[in-house]
């Protein structure tokens, strides 16, 4: 086989992304998504209704259909693809564009930095002037209860594949741990009858977790408590979990949280981790990878990882039979059994 002639096109490609990407952040930031799964649109309608200026109206509503985003009937009438008429219309339920408002926000100028953040290993985001974005996050209920509520819709896939895949048939109890608005707990009950759960994180998220297991009719089996990961042991249960809680933490705090999860589990309890876990070779998973960057930039040492490494940390806590399990797209579950 002869060799492949040299192309640019990948090159060129993935270093004019942005072009793509902001162009969708944009999309979303505008609620085009919401407006049209109302009802689909001509060119005149959106312009008039979103502010468009004639000059970029048209080449951004057709880059959104060249891109797979919208759809263009032969009249003009422009209208949501399956994909974002249910996964971008802000008002329903399956709603993921929460991390896309603050990837628009926060992570695109912070990126901008990268370059910086490679060279000193600092955070580049809000940090940079001081400021604690968590504080002034959990300060401010509404903008607490959207960020959570942005935190689920990325996790959803994932927590619905570890309420199905693992084997809870064994087990009676879990706490998830880093909880947030509760998504991971709520799914895992929904699938699991039998199962009695808690919710773990910082008490100003508990008003906000205990009102989405009441809208998914699980508040029977599902409560909160109140903690921090680095000043109150975790609740007792067979099963504890960190659904992308690990990567956040440096390699020191990341040995603490499995040996928290240790201490908090009977003889053959489990420890279930997942994040964007990097494949062992560190070549395949590049969603992982830059997840690992983003980290760079949004935290003091946070990190992400491969499955060999997480099994590693495990051992090192106690933890026996451990193995890596894929769940949806770059996330994959490591377990470990006490």
């Amino acid at each position: 086989m002869e060799p492949s002639t040299p192309s640019p096109e990948k090159i060129l490609q993935t270093g004019l992304a942005f072009w793509a990407s902001k162009t969708l952040l944009s999309a979303v930031e505008m609620e085009i998504f919401t407006v049209l799964a109302k009802h689909p649109e001509d060119l005149h309608a959106i312009s008039s209704r979103m502010g468009l200026h004639p000059r970029g109206a048209r080449d951004f509503l057709d880059a959104l259909v060249a891109l797979g985003f919208l759809q263009r009937d032969e009249k003009g009438i422009y209208a949501n693809t399956p994909d974002t008429e249910v996964f971008l219309d802000k008002r329903k339920p399956s709603y993921v564009g929460g991390i896309l408002e603050m990837a628009n926000s926060r992570l695109y100028p912070f990126w901008g930095a990268l370059t910086t953040a490679l060279r000193t290993g600092e955070q580049q985001n809000e940090a940079k002037a001081g400021e604690d974005m968590f504080a002034k996050l959990y300060a401010d209920p509404a903008k607490l209860k959207e960020f959570l509520s942005a935190m689920s819709g990325v996790s959803r896939g994932a927590n619905i594949a570890i309420g199905q895949k693992f084997l809870w048939s064994d087990y009676r109890s879990f706490v998830d741990a880093g909880t947030a608005q509760g998504d991971l707990a709520v799914q895992i009950a929904l699938a699991n009858p039998h199962l009695q759960g808690i919710g773990f994180d910082l008490p100003e998220v508990a008003p906000i977790f205990e009102n989405y297991v009441v809208s998914n009719g699980v508040a029977d089996r599902v409560s909160f408590v109140g903690g921090s990961f680095f000043e109150n042991p975790l609740p007792k249960a067979d099963v504890v979990l960190f659904g992308h809680i690990l990567h956040d933490w440096n390699l020191e705090q990341k040995r603490h949280l499995l040996s928290m999860a240790y201490d908090a589990l009977p003889e053959g309890g489990a420890v279930v981790v997942y994040d964007a876990i990097i494949d062992d070779n560190r070549s395949e998973n590049a969603f992982g990878l830059l997840m690992s960057l983003n980290m760079l930039v949004e935290t003091e040492g946070g990190f992400d990882y491969t499955g060999a490494d997480c099994q590693g940390w495990m051992a090192d806590a106690g933890f026996r039979d451990t193995r890596v399990e894929h769940l949806v797209g770059p996330d994959s579950m490591v377990i470990g059994i006490k």
